[in-house]
């Protein structure tokens, strides 16, 4: 029988003290019942002796202490699962949010999830194509990874999480592929965005999303991205399928965060955030990978806005160090009308040795890959000199290189945000832009790929 208090000593914004609880329990959840039937509901803070503070998830305007209960549930926030999930728009704490019917669950989990045994953990090595060039050919995704993407305000992030949300799968296996998308403090009109785009592209049936919007309470904030890992979980390990797990923006969680940490009165950290950041976005991170003897994965793309776009702002500075690698937008590709606006130097994705080569994507991918970011370095380079000195001081190859880097910014890394290349039409696409440079240059990719890859389109060319 789960007991009724009638101690609530104090409310203060959204924090609630109750007086006097036994046997209460860290992030058990709380139903706060009013005289009038109302109820609200919170989660368990902070426990001290018998004192409990209470975070609610609703305002706390018109709730009367003398004639309020709190009733503990004895149990954590968990959200009911089930394959009929897909499809569907769900709000901060999983319930409908498309005027559809309540999930009838299957199971139901504790949206902090279990950890994974580091032993049972499966190394990630299968390639994901994502159908964007400056992803799959030269920061290639695997099964398993998290590679966050590191954005700015005013940039197109939203367009390419709808975009990699659409057009993701696993190449070369008929496996079930499904995208959880959690989209944390956005506006209506950017939930209007990805819902609309969801629906007009036939993307929402193989996708679960999780919609918290700016003004909902900053604690509904914090759960969202649980919720949506916790929705991949059950349709990964117990479903067998693969799955997407896109999240934005971090930076909207962190700041709640904040909020939270704040209102508790705790000791700031580095820019006011709570000292905890670190091990809180690792237990959502982490939540990404693949289990040996099962089937399914989960595979995390969290997009973050870099405050004043800086890479060592704490949320981009902590990601940077719990996930594989990063992939950059850039405000000065954006500035030329190159879409997607990524800046491939400065991106990175540790993993992608692991997820290219023969059987994966094709025998020539390493090479090429290299050999890309060496050219479009030297030629950045080159027209950087160029702007100093004149274009007198280049030589003929420095010319070669520097028209090369102009060519790959307009030929490969913007596609626009509704073509979905394949691997080999972008791998095809990189031998095109290397032949434009001296064969005396291509000194990354081994004899027998310049023969077969790059000589018919010389040839070619010459003809």
């Amino acid at each position: 029988m789960l007991k009724e208090y009638k101690t609530i000593r104090e409310i203060v914004g959204p924090l609630m003290l109750v007086d006097g609880v036994e046997g209460v329990k860290y992030n058990e959840l709380v139903e706060i019942r009013q005289a009038n039937g109302e109820i609200r509901s919170g989660k368990v803070l902070e426990i001290n002796r018998d004192k409990a503070l209470v975070q609610l998830f609703e305002p706390s305007q018109g709730i009367k202490m003398t004639t309020a209960r709190a009733r503990f549930l004895g149990h954590g926030i968990e959200l009911g699962v089930s394959e009929d999930m897909l499809g569907r728009v769900f709000d901060g704490m999983g319930r409908p949010r498309d005027g559809g019917a309540a999930i009838i669950p299957d199971m139901k989990l504790d949206i902090n999830g279990q950890p994974i045994n580091p032993v049972a953990r499966d190394y990630p090595n299968e390639f994901i194509q994502t159908g964007i060039s400056a992803i799959d050919g030269l920061n290639t995704l695997v099964r398993g990874q998290k590679l966050p993407v590191f954005s700015m305000s005013g940039m197109p992030h939203a367009e390419l999480a709808a975009q990699i949300a659409r057009q993701a799968k696993v190449l070369g296996t008929d496996e079930k592929f499904a995208v959880v998308f959690a989209a944390v403090g956005i506006t209506f009109e950017e939930a209007d965005f990805f819902i609309s785009d969801f629906r007009r592209t036939g993307a929402i049936e193989r996708a679960v999303m999780f919609i918290n919007l700016a003004n909902d309470p900053a604690v509904e904030r914090i759960s969202t991205p649980r919720m949506a890992l916790t929705a991949a979980e059950y349709l990964a390990f117990e479903k067998d399928m693969h799955v997407l797990v896109i999240t934005t923006d971090i930076t909207n969680y962190a700041e709640a965060l904040r909020e939270v940490s704040a209102a508790r009165k705790e000791v700031p950290g580095r820019r006011g955030y709570p000292g905890y950041m670190y091990t809180d976005l690792a237990s959502l991170y982490e939540r990404a990978g693949r289990i040996v003897g099962k089937k399914g994965s989960i595979t995390q793309i969290p997009i973050l806005t870099m405050p004043e776009d800086d890479k060592t702002h704490p949320i981009p500075d902590l990601t940077g160090y719990i996930t594989e690698g990063q992939i950059i937008i850039s405000r000065e590709l954006y500035k030329k009308g190159i879409t997607p606006p990524i800046d491939v130097l400065p991106s990175l994705s540790r993993l992608k040795d692991k997820g290219i080569g023969a059987g994966k994507t094709r025998e020539d991918h390493a090479d090429t890959m290299n050999q890309l970011f060496s050219a479009y370095a030297q030629g950045k380079e080159a027209k950087e000199l160029s702007s100093i000195l004149g274009d007198a001081a280049l030589t003929e190859t420095d010319k070669k290189l520097a028209k090369f880097a102009d060519e790959f910014e307009k030929r490969y890394v913007s596609q626009g945000f509704d073509c979905n290349r394949s691997i080999e039409e972008t791998l095809d696409l990189g031998w095109d832009l290397l032949a434009l440079l001296p064969r005396s240059e291509l000194k990354r990719i081994r004899d027998e790929y310049l023969e077969k890859y790059l000589d018919p389109r010389l040839e070619k060319k010459e003809n």
